[in-house]
């Protein structure tokens, strides 16, 4: 016998469904821990992948090029003459400054290895030389103490390096290059990578690294986003350079991928997860038609259709599942208050940054919810669909 459809049967109201689920409270529960769990590890996922791309999106400046030697993608290996910086920025198209100065910064990039709250074997933490231009070219302000003194061995820290690092803390001093450094200050980049750096005097940086006649990159600032394209071209074309120039928010862009293999398992962890809710589902739902038998060949003798029932059953799945899915959302939420940390593939220091669970992240998980609902329920739906008028009301 075909299904009925929507125009010759009667629906079951939504509340038998919603009745049924609370009188099997038990397995209801169960399952939906299940499905629950699964959804948190997904909106998690989803959530550290976009906390990495706010951090990534909040340091750069879309008018700015980060200028690097030729085939370059990392400060960290890139090395850039003192003769490239004065041609660089006397290119037409760089902004100036209230004093008429180039927005063009020489920089030297290189990593220290400080033990951290989570490792005490240590983490590379980035150390950034650079001088007045480069910190005005940048949104980051000093909240504790006061900026390092040019000629100085002085740097100032981004706050997640001060509270994540413990020998990173005001008024501390810490080794690297070839002395120690005085904590002058601690800066606040707001939501960005710039947090996870250590800043000092571009001399004295070079110096301490034995690397007086190359610095690592430029960075610099276009009139508009005319001129950028116009100064990218102009660099990259000009032979006497040897030099790529890379838009700074397409260079931040391209770390996300620091955060994939972590997105990948939790997605991998969450799909293993569904699988199993998607079974408990399916047992829950053919248990409770195991045990409706009668109850199924009463609503046909009323006149409903197998449609009907079929939509019924159904539906008490993906409900199951919707209400697991708010609850799984329910305890991703918290993790907008937590912070971690990630190693970059391509600066080779960690990044500090907070979980960012969005609307997108928990429509996703609503949606997995219903998907896992709807596979869960489908087989047992039909089964309930296909039961016969005196056969169910002989069974139970």
């Amino acid at each position: 016998m075909p299904f009925g459809t929507a125009g010759d049967a009667m629906a079951l109201p939504i509340s038998y469904n919603i009745r049924n689920l609370i009188v099997r409270k038990t397995t209801t529960i169960m399952t939906a821990v299940g499905i629950a769990l699964s959804v948190a590890i997904l909106v998690a996922s989803l959530a550290l992948l976009n906390g990495l791309r706010t951090v990534f999106k909040n340091t750069a400046n879309p008018l700015q090029l980060l200028v690097l030697r030729k085939g370059g993608n990392s400060e960290l290996g890139s090395v850039m003459s003192p003769e490239s910086f004065q041609i660089i920025r006397a290119k037409a198209g760089v902004a100036v400054d209230r004093a008429g100065q180039p927005m063009a910064s020489e920089e030297l990039v290189n990593v220290v290895n400080l033990p951290s709250v989570d490792n005490p074997k240590g983490m590379n933490v980035t150390v950034r030389g650079l001088g007045t231009t480069g910190i005005e070219m940048r949104s980051v302000r000093v909240v504790e103490g006061r900026w390092f003194q040019p000629g100085q061995r002085e740097i100032v820290v981004g706050k997640a390096v001060s509270k994540r690092y413990p020998p990173a803390r005001l008024g501390e001093r810490i080794r690297f290059g070839r002395g120690d450094w005085q904590i002058v200050g601690v800066m606040d980049g707001g939501e960005s990578a710039l947090n996870s750096e250590i800043w000092g005097d571009f001399n004295q940086v070079s110096a301490a690294y034995n690397r007086q006649e190359n610095a690592s990159s430029v960075l610099l600032r276009a009139v508009d986003p005319v001129a950028l394209d116009a100064l990218k071209h102009s660099i990259e074309d000009d032979r006497q350079l040897s030099a790529s120039a890379i838009v700074e928010k397409d260079y931040y862009e391209s770390q996300t991928a620091s955060g994939a293999p972590l997105e990948f398992l939790g997605i991998f962890v969450a799909v293993v997860m569904a699988i199993g809710g998607a079974v408990a589902a399916m047992n829950t739902m053919y248990t409770a038609v195991a045990r409706r038998a009668k109850e199924i060949g009463t609503l046909r003798t009323l006149g409903f259709s197998q449609g009907s029932i079929l939509l019924s059953f159904l539906t008490e799945s993906v409900l199951l599942s919707l209400v697991a899915g708010i609850l799984g959302c329910l305890l991703a939420l918290p993790l907008n208050w937590v912070s971690t940390g990630v190693g970059s593939f391509i600066s080779f220091s960690e990044i500090t940054f907070r979980f960012h669970v969005g609307i997108a992240a928990l429509f996703a998980g609503l949606v997995f919810a219903t998907v896992v609902g709807a596979l869960g329920g489908v087989l047992p739906a039909r089964a309930a669909a296909r039961k016969e008028i005196l056969s169910a009301l002989r069974e139970a």
